[in-house]
């Protein structure tokens, strides 16, 4: 009898002993998976050009972000906003803007605009036939866009074609806390930015004009069916934004006449003198039409080069 009770007594240590194995193998299993999960995670690749969606206001909108190989957190943002009608692929074709941020290590953000019941993407500039908030889409997204790649805040910057220009003054008048200068090729301010305009804080301001544009003419003489007319001859309009900066010196620069093939020349008026060290650019392309210079039109000057050249000047 004892020898059974021995016998069963054994067995019941060796069973225990093999549970208690068991036990130590499945925790020894599992920290080596745990560790492998950890070492092998999985990380998004490096991309340089990529699309996103954002919502908001309750619509899908679409931007593409341009990340150049040698971008460092604390760098400048720079939005390109295409004209009425375009596309963010559009612009970011013609205006080649990727190359001069890869030289220089900027951001860009290429937006792309709703659209209208008629068909046409826009940004709404205050304009009477839209209730699309680009106001708030576009400055929540550079907020957004700051945050997710640690942007500098106080190099945010806006630019566009036409419509986008339009929308880059709108900016400058209603959100000059989040876009710190803008530049306009061939836009204006719509009729109402330049009635109710009062922004909160001086804003660089650089525009381009053709002398013989048909589109946006200069002189203030477009139509102010659906808001777009109603601002002045874009002397006047750049009179407003120097003095909004307190720039009362001038410097006239006279570009050389490179191609011989195009009859436009373009100069630029500089006005300078604010204690901040902001600034006014104003280049007229005499005889140009409703161009991005150096991409069709006139080739003096390239538009990129010149909007860089800009912002560059009142980074901080």
């Amino acid at each position: 009898m004892e020898g059974i009770l021995f016998q069963f007594q054994e067995k019941q240590k060796f069973s225990l002993l093999k549970r208690f194995l068991y036990l130590i193998f499945i925790l020894l299993v599992s920290h080596s998976c745990n560790k492998n999960d950890e070492e092998v995670q999985v990380k998004e690749s490096v991309w340089t050009t990529k699309s996103f969606n954002y919502k908001h206001d309750g619509l899908v909108r679409s931007y593409i972000l341009y990340k150049p190989q040698n971008f460092k957190k604390n760098s400048p943002l720079v939005f390109v906003l295409h004209g009425f009608g375009s596309s963010s692929l559009n612009i970011m074709s013609y205006s080649q803007m990727n190359l001069i941020a890869e030289e220089n290590g900027f951001m860009v953000c290429y937006p792309q605009g709703s659209i209208l019941p008629t068909g046409q993407s826009h940004w709404n500039a205050n304009l009477q036939m839209s209730s699309v908030d680009d106001i708030g889409f576009l400055s929540n997204l550079a907020k957004e866009v700051q945050t997710i790649y640690q942007i500098n805040p106080k190099n945010i910057f806006v630019s566009g074609m036409s419509n986008g220009g339009f929308m880059s003054y709108t900016l400058a008048c209603e959100k000059s806390d989040v876009f710190k200068a803008i530049a306009s090729i061939t836009g204006t301010m719509s009729g109402k930015d330049w009635e109710n305009c009062n922004p909160s804080f001086d804003i660089p301001v650089m525009q381009i004009s053709g002398t013989n544009d048909r589109t946006v003419p200069w002189d203030g003489t477009m139509s102010t069916a659906y808001g777009w007319g109603g601002a002045p001859h874009i002397k006047q309009v750049v009179e407003f934004w120097a003095d909004q900066n307190q720039c009362d010196v001038d410097q006239k620069i006279n570009f050389p006449d490179i191609d011989i093939s195009d009859k436009s020349t373009v100069s630029l008026q500089k006005k300078k003198g604010s204690l901040k060290n902001n600034q006014v650019w104003f280049y007229t392309v005499d005889g140009g039409g409703h161009d991005w210079p150096g991409s069709w039109g006139n080739k003096d000057i390239s538009a990129t080069k010149e909007i860089w050249k800009f912002f560059s000047h009142h980074l901080k």
